[in-house]
């Protein structure tokens, strides 16, 4: 089945990711749990909301004798995935936050090799950095350093901040966290989603009338 195209990300993007979750609980009729949890933090509110596909890995920050892929092998994978990309890294060191997964130098090169934005289950580091690169990263905060880096594992599903990941999900963060739109129904995601928006500015638009009372809202909701 054919990707989104890239209008269409955009047009999701324009969004807030409380809107698409609504409009994914829409169209799957119940509440899901298709994002991220309070852990995973927006670090650069000011680079905006990144869409894209996702792209996995596992690190170490500081254990010595843990496995040690080649991290070219993974540049590979995302100079030849089709983009827009978020790279989704999560560390499973022992200590996983006490050492930086993510830094200015890893932005500088992710970017280049089409990632929009990074998701880290872990922390950060050079966030100033990061900023004049213009990556938008979300994780748990930032430390300044870290030991032995190592990658053990890419390209295959894990968790971040409690979402499920699997390589190529759409993923949309923003200030609240991640979504997850799926892939196949993201045209009818935003077409849900405007539907949402334009309901709930109906509600607000209520709440502000000059009439407004809970009586009103009462009898609205047929109580």
């Amino acid at each position: 089945m054919p990707s989104p195209d890239r209008q269409l990300l955009e047009e999701l993007r324009q969004f807030d990711s409380p809107t698409l979750f609504n409009a994914v609980t829409r169209l799957r009729g119940a509440p899901g749990e298709e994002y991220t949890d309070h852990t995973i933090r927006c670090l650069l509110p000011e680079l905006g909301a990144v869409i894209g596909y996702a792209v996995t890995a596992e690190v170490t920050t500081n254990d010595p004798d843990s496995p040690a892929l080649d991290w070219l092998d993974y540049y590979d994978l995302l100079e030849a995935t089709p983009g827009p990309l978020v790279a989704v890294l999560k560390d499973v060191d022992t200590r996983p936050g006490r050492g930086a997964s993510f830094g200015d130098g890893m932005a500088t090169l992710h970017q280049r090799l089409g990632v929009t934005g990074v998701l880290v289950d872990g922390t950060v580091r050079d966030l100033p950095g990061i900023r004049r690169v213009g990556l938008p990263v979300f994780a748990w905060g930032t430390v300044p350093g870290h030991g032995v880096f190592n990658l053990t594992r890419f390209n295959q599903p894990l968790s971040v901040g409690q979402l499920r990941v699997r390589p190529g999900d759409l993923l949309m963060a923003d200030q609240d966290g991640c979504v997850k739109i799926p892939v196949d129904q993201a045209a009818e995601v935003l077409r849900l989603a405007q539907q949402v928006r334009t309901d709930e500015e109906a509600i607000f638009a209520a709440y502000r009338a000059p009439d407004f009372s809970v009586a009103q809202l009462r009898k609205q909701r047929g109580h």
